[in-house]
């Protein structure tokens, strides 16, 4: 498997050279506004590269596998499309939904769907009749929340680094050939990318990345069901999903909209903590969503899944709890609540 890695990592190298050089012409370009972290327009669309580059040498090495999952492969092209096309002239978010359903139920056509949520004080929860409808809501909200994360250069080809070898070791401790594959695929692939993006970046991933591996990772988790429990995936991939809570509680706590923007984040808060060192905030999350994997790592089917349930809610509450404070010391400025008509 070695060789193929190699082959992606070099393949995706030369690819986003190559978009750096002609996103211009092509549209592909970040104009900062007074959410950015940058200050000039910057080339996007890097998931481009790596996207192609895993579809190119992969299916050589695993026409099988690609054959058995053909329906996961399509669905994973079709989140990579709204990406490019995202990139390149924004879509409205009922669009991005849209081909969000269209692909979560093209993975549960080849199987791929969270059926239960694990042992709660000795009764199992079975999902039943709601498996797809919260399968759907599993991939919107992660896909979501890694998207969220976009906002330093390397954090989100970072972080993504970390979960996704999370699931290559599960795949690789159990012998699934799926998951070693497409975690390590994508690996290798996000590892070449890491060269342009760390700061100062070159290139950024864009929505063809963001929202592509996001799907890609949600679609590994939902496999590792088979080894873990359901609650384990909240810690292998815990920084996006903390972040994201951590935000949706303080605007409903400030009567704002859940999905309107500021520059709150876990991010841009460690941001300012680090002095605007980029590099140094971006290690230290990546550091700790290291730590999240590695304990979610070591839980296994026998545990009890309510505790482990306690455990993350009590994470995100110290988070939120910190956020809060450092938002209150920063002077940072999170958004006026919305205003009630009478």
């Amino acid at each position: 498997m070695l060789i193929e890695l190699v082959l992606i990592f070099l393949l995706s190298l030369l690819f986003i050279k190559i978009l750096i050089h002609y996103a211009p012409r092509l549209g592909l370009v970040d104009i900062p506004n007074e959410r950015s972290s940058h200050h000039k327009q910057t080339p996007r669309g890097a998931g481009i590269g790596f996207f192609l580059a895993v579809m190119i040498i992969a299916p050589l090495f695993h026409p099988v596998l690609v054959q058995n999952y053909s329906w996961v492969i399509l669905a994973i092209g079709v989140v990579f499309a709204i990406g490019v096309l995202d990139d390149h002239s924004d879509t409205s978010p009922g669009m991005k939904f849209v081909v969000m359903g269209i692909s979560t139920m093209l993975i549960y056509v080849d199987k791929l769907v969270i059926t239960d949520i694990g042992t709660f004080f000795g009764f199992p929860i079975h999902l039943g009749w709601f498996a797809l409808p919260f399968t759907l809501f599993a991939v919107l909200a992660f896909t979501n929340a890694l998207n969220l994360i976009d906002g330093l250069d390397g954090l989100a080809g970072g972080v993504s680094l970390v979960i996704l070898s999370s699931f290559f070791v599960i795949g690789y401790q159990n012998s699934d050939e799926f998951m070693m594959v497409l975690s390590g695929s994508f690996m290798a692939g996000v590892a070449a990318f890491m060269f342009f993006n760390w700061h100062p970046a070159s290139i950024f991933m864009g929505d063809s990345g963001s929202l592509m591996l996001g799907f890609a990772i949600t679609t590994v988790a939902i496999k590792s069901l088979d080894y873990i429990p359901a609650i384990a995936i909240l810690f292998l991939a815990a920084l996006p999903i903390i972040d994201t809570a951590v935000t949706i509680i303080r605007r409903v706590r400030m009567k704002r909209g859940i999905f309107s923007a500021d520059r709150c984040h876990l991010h841009h808060i460690l941001h300012e903590f680090f002095a605007g060192n980029t590099r140094k905030t971006v290690l230290f999350l990546i550091i700790m969503q290291a730590i999240y994997s590695l304990t979610g790592l070591q839980f296994s089917k026998n545990h009890e899944s309510a505790v482990l349930l306690i455990l993350f809610l009590l994470n995100i509450v110290v988070v939120y709890f910190y956020a809060a404070a450092m938002i209150r010391r920063q002077n940072r400025s999170c958004g006026k609540p919305k205003e009630h008509k009478a």
